[in-house]
């Protein structure tokens, strides 16, 4: 019986599972620590491969899901920030070379938007975008049923858009991205802010703040930390308004714990996207949805990397 691995490379963990391509469940799966600092992570990924590797089966290829910057057409990791062990690391061909199977690399958001797409709550739909909106902003976009890859490989970094050229500083160092104001830690920084200028606030107590704690207060009415998701909520806006006008999709998906918050989140960001599409005609029939996948949709987009790339 035909199968496919898929790999999913997180910062934490590796998860691996087996798939006949005909089920949506897993016939094996296992996860181990990436231990990203550490040597050996070669020797953990095709450790938890081969833990995952059916019997009396036909491994048809393997699918892998990791942090970029990579390079989905060469299967190099370029400089995954977690993995500083693994900076142009040929990924895809040392585990091709070692399986004697192809081996596809590519994106962990991208793969999340292609699982949502093929599996979860996009199914049917052939215009995607999803973002996991959580400590960083990821995402991935189908366009007429193609998962968008771009030129280097590249395409699809929708957290690094700018939305505000005066904004404050993303985590990759440039100002005014759209995660410099969505992301959790950007929420959290914004709440941290207000408290030095002298905001009166719950939120104002010893010890770190986590993007739990501004969301908890929030919905306890708390005045900064609610204007803390109204402004994460309408730079998310002006972000999907731009894209609607670039791509034009039928369905929006959200993931990531940001996205968990809900109204606090999605009533400004609503308002903020009908305010910024310079026509109504995109709203018309638009899903904004949340995604199904959980986490899950790492692996299932592993594996509906190598079934797509087997198609092709």
């Amino acid at each position: 019986m035909p199968t496919i691995v898929a790999v999913d490379i997180g910062g934490t963990q590796m998860r691996a599972a087996s798939y006949n391509t005909e089920k949506l469940e897993p016939i094996k799966q296992k996860k181990i620590p990436t231990l990203a600092s550490e040597p050996g992570g070669m020797d953990r990924l095709v450790q938890v491969i081969e833990e995952v590797w059916p019997e009396n089966s036909i491994v048809e290829a393997i699918g892998l899901g990791s942090p970029g910057p990579l390079d989905p057409h060469t299967g190099y990791l370029l400089a995954p920030p977690n993995n500083p062990l693994w900076h142009n690391f040929p990924l895809a061909p040392n585990v091709m070379k070692h399986f004697g199977v192809k081996a596809y690399l590519d994106n962990d958001a991208n793969l999340a938007g292609l699982a949502e797409y093929r599996f979860g709550a996009g199914k049917g739909h052939h215009n995607l975008l999803y973002f996991t909106v959580s400590t960083g902003i990821g995402a991935g976009v189908i366009i007429e049923d193609r998962l968008l890859q771009g030129y280097h490989g590249l395409a699809a970094e929708l957290g690094h858009m700018i939305v505000d050229p005066n904004g404050p500083p993303c985590s990759c160092g440039f100002n005014g991205h759209l995660e410099s104001f969505s992301s959790g830690p950007s929420i959290v920084k914004y709440v941290l802010g207000e408290l030095e200028s002298g905001i009166r606030s719950s939120l104002k107590r010893e010890g770190p703040i986590t993007p739990r704690d501004v969301a908890e207060a929030a919905h306890q009415g708390d005045a900064l930390a609610i204007s803390a998701y109204q402004r994460a909520g309408e730079y998310l806006g002006i972000g999907v308004a731009t894209l609607l006008h670039a791509f034009d999709p039928s369905i929006v998906v959200f993931g990531g714990g940001v996205s968990q918050v809900g109204n606090l989140l999605f009533d400004p960001f609503n308002a903020s996207l009908k305010e910024h599409v310079f026509h109504p005609r995109y709203l018309e029939g638009l899903v904004i949805t949340r995604a199904e996948l959980g986490d899950d949709a790492g692996l299932l987009g592993a594996r509906a990397l190598a079934e797509m790339k087997l198609k092709s």
